[in-house]
């Protein structure tokens, strides 16, 4: 029986020891690009590369840099079908607050929301985390 036995859950250990879950993670961490912010005084600067694997993908169809909100964005540095579902669940978030309280939601609320989305998906069962 190979280690794939071991690796549909969080919490079971393969015979080696491992989580297997969490050693996927960390190499999807590891085969990332770079992603990088600068903060100004009258504004922010978001770069990251655009460097494919594959002749296959079209550049124009890959967007890294994303606007949530009017005054806040997402780069990401990782798995894009991750990225895009994190993105959609803020714009979510970003909406239902602009219906509710008719102002932008701050930064720090869509944060921690966005954090709780990706924490949730790390302790739940059946789902592969971010």
């Amino acid at each position: 029986m190979g280690d794939s036995a071991y690796s549909f859950s969080l919490t079971t250990f393969s015979r080696t020891g491992k989580l297997l879950q969490i050693e996927y993670a960390l190499n999807a961490v590891a085969n990332g690009r770079t992603a990088l912010g600068i903060a100004a005084t009258d504004g922010v600067v978001i770069a990251t590369d655009k460097k494919f694997s594959s002749a296959l993908v079209e550049n124009e169809s890959v967007r890294k840099v994303e606007r949530v909100t009017d005054g806040s964005g997402f780069v990401y540095a990782g798995v894009g079908p991750d990225y895009r579902v994190l993105v959609r669940k803020a714009r979510k978030s970003a909406q239902a607050y602009f219906r509710e309280y008719r102002e932008t939601k701050p930064v720090g609320q869509l944060v921690k929301s966005t954090a709780s989305v990706m924490q949730e998906y790390t302790q739940s069962g059946g789902v592969r985390p971010f």
